[in-house]
């Protein structure tokens, strides 16, 4: 039977571990990696609003159905918002149902994957390769063709419609 003292101890515990990883108390897994494009975290904090920070430089998540491109549907490209590298062609997109904005397939030599094992799951994050910036996670309940779901963050994107050029 669970006694009162084991309960208070078990959520503390729990409380404790989420605030430390909340808090960034677990480093990122990229501080072992370099890329091609390298800042300091003082120029990453220049550049980035402080949101766009916490999440493609500290792998935070923006609260679901908040991000104005879950409404972009024009044709066009999604690029990294750190250093804005081409990740995901607009024809990619689809509505996941999930609150952010969702691919089935990212851009060749753009998005690149670790494993990420916070909260107690086994998830497969997405990061730019080029400079790292966390964009969300991937998982294997997207549409076909692929069968992936490209989960991003959508203050870790921008978008670039496609040029419209009259001959």
């Amino acid at each position: 039977m669970i006694d009162r003292r084991m309960m208070l101890t078990t959520t503390a515990g729990l409380f404790g571990f989420a605030a430390l990883r909340w808090l960034g108390g677990s480093a990122p897994a990229r501080a072992a990696e370099t890329f091609e494009i390298e800042k300091t975290e003082a120029e990453w904090r220049a550049q980035l609003t402080p949101e766009q920070f916490d999440i493609l430089r500290k792998e935070g998540t923006e609260r679901p159905w908040t991000s104005p491109l879950l409404k972009e549907h024009r044709k066009g490209t999604f690029a990294c918002a750190g250093c804005d590298l081409p990740l995901f062609a607009s024809d990619t997109k689809f509505d996941s149902g999930t609150g952010w904005p969702s691919f089935f397939k990212a851009l060749d030599n753009a998005v690149a994957t670790r494993q990420d094992k916070t909260y107690g799951m086994i998830r497969t994050e997405a990061h730019c390769r080029r400079c790292g910036g966390h964009l969300g996670h991937v998982f294997d309940d997207g549409p076909k063709p692929t069968g992936l779901r490209y989960c991003m963050d959508g203050l870790s994107l921008v978008f670039h419609p496609a040029s419209s050029s009259s001959t």
